[in-house]
């Protein structure tokens, strides 16, 4: 599984990744921030500009202990389709 080595917010709720695979990916997180850990998230533009890497856990997150997993971030995982395998 590739981690997280750099994120830079595009716009809107849209970040670039940078992968320690060496692969980069634009990624629009919008489908992603629901439930009540993403949901000031979502709301809130000064909030979400705060988005680092958590090199511990090799993926992006927030000051409020929201993370998203490295691979749904790489797109190994789609994990607004549940019902689909990851592909390798």
């Amino acid at each position: 599984m590739a981690a997280v080595t750099a994120v830079e917010v595009v716009k809107d709720r849209t970040v670039a990744l940078t992968f320690d695979d060496g692969t980069s990916r634009v990624v629009d997180l919008s489908a992603y921030l629901w439930g009540p850990v993403f949901d000031s998230i979502a709301r809130d533009d000064d909030l979400f500009a705060s988005v680092t890497v958590d090199l511990e856990q090799g993926t992006i997150g927030w000051p409020n202990g929201a993370t998203i997993q490295p691979d749904v971030l790489h797109g190994d995982f789609d994990a607004t389709q549940p019902w689909k395998v990851p592909h390798h």
